[in-house]
């Protein structure tokens, strides 16, 4: 699949970051750009350098939580069914959500988002890599996030500024 790179080069931040019962509405206008890179279904891997799951991965980690979730469900979505890139994009998905929980004060749901995605993380790890190379979670840094989700649940509460970057991370 090629896309454009045009595509990827004209997709913004949203206006603003969507709290359900705080907002009245999200910037669906912004994210129906980077929704329509999204392919019908990615044939055997999803890209790592997809620019649809780059935007996703980037809106969590400058806050647009919801947002964020709303992109990586896309993108999970087209992903091969019983691939590995689904499995972390579930785990991503989670933690979005988490981050979004910690936002609106609810940090018991937050923890339990959180524990879902490392047991994402965790299944990832005895599934085996395809070798390719070139899907997302091929190369992604899956043990430090785990890592730093272990941390968090560590923590006897947690804090609206617990959330936690995805694309951020970095191998170990």
């Amino acid at each position: 699949m090629s896309i454009p790179p045009s595509a990827a080069a004209n997709l913004t931040l949203p206006r603003w970051a969507y709290v359900p019962g705080v907002e009245t509405e999200a910037d669906h206008d912004t994210l129906a750009m980077a929704k329509a890179l999204v392919p019908a279904r990615f044939n055997g891997f999803v890209p790592a350098r997809h620019p649809a799951l780059r935007y996703g991965l980037g809106l969590n980690d400058c806050g647009f939580f919801w947002e964020s979730h709303e992109i990586l469900e896309a993108v999970w979505a087209a992903a091969p069914q019983g691939g590995r890139e689904r499995i972390l994009l579930r785990a991503c998905i989670q933690i979005a959500n988490a981050n979004l929980k910690l936002r609106m004060g609810k940090p018991h749901a937050a923890a339990r988002l959180f524990g879902e995605a490392l047991a994402e993380l965790n299944e990832l790890g005895v599934r085996k890599a395809t070798g390719r190379g070139d899907g997302f979670a091929d190369g992604f840094p899956t043990a430090a996030l785990a890592a730093r989700l272990r941390s968090r649940l560590a923590q006897p509460s947690l804090l609206k500024s617990d959330w936690i970057g995805i694309g951020t991370i970095h191998k170990t």
